[in-house]
Order: C-alpha cells, then sequence, then structure tokens
C-alpha cells in the first residue's frame, strides 16, 4: 500500500478515506493481519490523523476491522451469521439451543432500570443469571438473564448451590413455567468494560444489544439482555413479526 493524497471529494474527507482503506484492505492485506500505526497511516493518506482515526471507527462498525488487545488493529473475518430467536417458543437455557453457556447466578436488588423492565418492585429480589454464548469456539455474545425470585419459587429448596450450578438450576426451574410469548428489541451500542472482557474486545467497541422480555400468566417472567458482538456477528431473525423502530432514549438496564 503506497503513498496516497486524498482529492477533494463532497463527502466528509474520512468517508472518503473510509473507502480508500476498505479498497486497500481487499487488496494489500489478508484475514488477520496487522495495520501500520497510526501515524503511518496518516502520513501514507496525507490526513490527520483525528480524521484517520473517524474512518477506522466506521471500518470497526461495519465488521472490516477489529481492535484486539495486545494485538492492535487487524482485519476482520466475514461476520458469522446468528440466528435469534426460533419458529416456536421457547425459555432461555433449554438443552441443545443456541451454544449458549452458563457461567453464574447471583441474587440481588434490582436497580431501578431493570425492575422496571420486569415490573417488579423496588428491592424485590432478582437471580442474575450470566451467559456467554460460542459459535466455532469463539465468544459473540454475553448475556445477563434477569429472573425475579417470584418466577422461580423452587429454588429455595436449592439455595445452597452457586456458580454454573446455580445457574442452570434457575434456567431449569424457569422453564418449569408456561412461555406464553416474547418480544424482541435491538439497539447499536458500545461494549462496557465487563462486556469487552468477556468478549475479549476493546471498552467502547461496538456492539448489538438484543433485549428479550418472556412473558408468563400475564406478567414479564425474565429479562434478557445480551450484548453481540457488530464485528463478527450478523444477526438473523427467524419469528414472524413486525420491525418496529423506536426514537426513545432506551439505555441498557444494569
Amino acid at each position: 500500500m503506497g503513498t496516497t493524497t486524498l482529492e477533494a471529494a463532497p463527502e466528509p474527507k474520512y468517508w472518503h478515506l473510509k473507502t480508500v482503506l476498505s479498497e486497500a484492505l481487499d487488496s494489500d492485506f489478508a484475514v488477520g493481519e496487522v495495520l501500520p500505526n497510526e501515524r503511518e497511516l496518516a502520513a501514507r493518506f496525507g490526513v490527520a490523523r483525528a480524521t484517520l482515526r473517524q474512518a477506522l471507527e466506521q471500518l470497526e462498525l461495519e465488521g472490516r476491522l477489529q481492535r484486539r488487545r495486545g494485538v492492535g488493529t487487524t482485519v476482520a473475518p466475514p461476520r458469522v451469521g446468528i440466528e435469534v430467536g426460533n419458529p416456536d417458543l421457547a425459555w432461555p437455557g433449554e438443552a441443545g439451543k443456541d451454544g449458549w453457556q452458563p457461567l453464574d447466578c447471583v441474587p440481588v436488588e434490582p436497580s431501578a432500570a431493570v425492575a422496571a423492565l420486569l415490573g417488579v418492585g423496588p428491592g424485590e429480589p432478582v437471580h442474575i443469571v450470566r451467559r456467554t454464548r460460542l459459535t466455532q469456539g469463539q465468544a459473540v455474545a454475553a448475556e445477563l438473564l434477569y429472573v425475579p425470585a417470584a418466577s422461580v419459587p423452587g429454588l429455595a429448596a436449592i439455595e445452597e448451590v452457586s456458580g454454573s450450578t446455580r445457574a442452570r438450576a434457575v434456567l431449569r426451574e424457569l422453564q418449569r413455567l408456561v412461555l406464553q410469548g416474547k418480544d424482541r428489541s435491538v439497539e447499536l451500542g458500545s461494549a462496557r468494560a465487563d462486556d469487552a472482557k468477556e468478549l475479549d474486545r476493546l471498552p467502547g467497541a461496538p456492539v448489538l444489544v438484543v433485549t428479550t422480555r418472556y412473558f408468563s400468566a400475564g406478567a414479564v417472567a425474565a429479562v434478557s439482555v445480551a450484548t453481540y458482538r457488530a464485528d463478527t456477528c450478523r444477526l438473523t431473525f427467524t419469528e414472524s413479526g413486525d420491525v418496529e423502530i423506536s426514537a426513545a432514549d432506551e439505555r441498557r438496564a444494569g
């Protein structure tokens, strides 16, 4: 990749640079190859480092680049197709579903945002099940599953268990309920520190946040907040239904 000077373009300079860089990724770099540092790239293209960073951030958002801890910026492999949902109603954690692995579970008093999602009062205990989703041996998503204690009353008999065993117990008890329906929303976000560590990304990396509410007996029985790597995942929804676009300023519960 030789030195290139950008000509005047009607679109923003960083956007034009992104196009030039994208073409260079196709012709000059292999998947997994580390890009030169920012100073070298900025010099080659005759742009300010701030402009370069904007272009690199856009390419990361589009899944062309990945920022890796201790490695730098590398050329990303093609996105992996990830199926979200299924044609029939299924609780999270049902055997053999989607490669989700339970990690641990802790009882907490929910934050105001979580309580509002679940429709529970302040101070009512909630179990947080933490799971990770593996595809081709790679962690592609991290999930926090919020389950009100009222949804799993049978768990009281096995309070002594902890970790992944407790997580499996909560999921098993949840599946005793009759699932009446669920709704789902998707939004673009930035990886928080805990998600970034679990997914081997840097904090602030682009992610897709999928929030699912599960209903039973006319109430919210559980809420899943799953964070998918936007740089490697292409989500496919197989359930029928309309796509709702909302301008509301909704934030990830936490």
